[in-house]
Parts: structure tokens; sequence; C-alpha cells
């Protein structure tokens, strides 16, 4: 683990508008590191030992640990930390189910009304980041860009409580487990099924495109699987 996620964070407390906080930036980096593994299930973490690790103070990882506590990830450990928190095999098959049913619809409907082209490119750079890391198996980079795309082609849609329903549900699921050398030529796929979108997308092709994003979704069920009973 390392504090690329938080660049210059020690000195962002200025950060021009618009930029994210270093609370933000701190939020952004641990529910990688929970997401992916890297923090694992049933540890306690300090916020100063966390802090180090980021290079940031104790205080924006403690208002972090906060917020996540609120997404259920972590727990408050007394005097201690914050405890990570583990899901179980009934709650990733529930967090699955509604992913299904929010963003299969949500892609298929975008596909019949049609994305403007603009949109798809801004889409594109994204895609391809999440193809760079996963050839370079970046699990942490990316988790984090796969989620960037998902939620900016959600947020086409315009209802913002979708988008942060997947957002919140993605953040509970972790993928502790989920792409590793064993896997990797499907974490390659996975990856490129995001150009396919796209190109669904700009073809408007309804039917298509909802098969897609439901084979997209459902890939990750059989590591999930193999992930629970191997824990």
């Amino acid at each position: 683990m390392n504090g690329d996620a938080v660049h210059d964070a020690k000195t962002a407390d200025a950060s021009p508008q618009g930029l994210p906080s270093v609370r933000a930036r701190v939020t952004e980096a641990l529910r990688a590191w929970i997401v992916t593994g890297e923090l694992e299930p049933g540890q306690v973490y300090s916020a100063p030992r966390l802090g180090a690790q980021l290079g940031v103070s104790p205080t924006p990882v403690r208002e972090a640990m906060l917020d996540l506590v609120k997404e259920g990830l972590v727990r408050t450990a007394r005097n201690k930390g914050f405890e990570v928190l583990a899901p179980s095999p009934a709650a990733l098959h529930d967090i699955l189910e509604m992913r299904l049913l929010l963003e299969v619809p949500t892609v298929r409907r975008l596909a019949e009304r049609g994305v403007r082209e603009a949109d798809l490119a801004a889409l594109l750079p994204l895609a391809e980041e999440t193809v760079r890391a996963a050839e370079k198996l970046d699990v942490v980079r990316h988790v984090a860009a796969d989620l960037k795309f998902h939620l900016a082609l959600l947020g086409l849609w315009g209802n913002d409580e979708i988008t942060e329903t997947v957002r919140a549900l993605r953040s509970r699921s972790r993928l502790a487990g989920l792409w590793s050398a064993e896997n990797h030529d499907a974490m390659i796929e996975s990856a490129h099924e995001h150009l396919a979108l796209l190109d669904l997308l700009r073809r408007r092709d309804d039917a298509a495109t909802a098969e897609l994003m439901e084979h997209h979704i459902t890939r990750v069920s059989a590591f999930w699987s193999k992930w629970s009973s191997a824990g």
C-alpha cells in the first residue's frame, strides 16, 4: 500500500475550489484498499498507522473512516481503531441482484435514447484505463477505473439515485481475491467489455447492450463464490 491516491495530501488542505479535499481523497484511497482486500476483513487498523502509509495526519483518516462506517465497510473498535467488515455470501448475492436490476435496464434505455458522441468520447479514456490496469494486473487501479467508468456511464441517464445506489453497492461488495494472476485473462476480458459497451451504445443496439451488461456484471459471481468458499 502507498499514498499515491492522496498525492500531495499533506499540503492539500487549501486546495483550489473544485479539487477533492484531503478527506475525500483519503476516503477514496481507503475505500479502494477495502474493496480490493488490501485492508483485510476482521483486521483492526489505527488512524495513525494508515495516516503514515498515506502520508497524511491521523485526522483526515479518522474522518474518512467515519464516512466508511456509514457505508457499512468498517466499524469502530473502541480504543483501537477501525475494523474492516466482511460481506456474507448472501449479501454478495443480493448486491449482484440489485446491480442487475439497476444497471442493465439503465444502459438499455441509454441505447434506446441514444448517447451523444461527446459523451461517448468522454467515457473512452475511462474504459481504456481499465484495460491498461487489467493488463498490468494492477487491481487497485483497475477497481478504481472500473468504478469510475460504470458510474460515469450510469450518470448519463441523469438519475442520481441510481448512480449513488450503485456506488454504495459496489463499495459494499468488495473485490478481495476477485482479480488475481489466476484469472488475469478474465480480468482483461472484463475490461475490454467496457469498450464493447461503448460501441454498442454508439450503434444504439439496446438488446445487445443490455445482454453484454448482464454478462459483464454476472461474470463476477463465479469469482465471488470461489472467494467466499475459500474464506
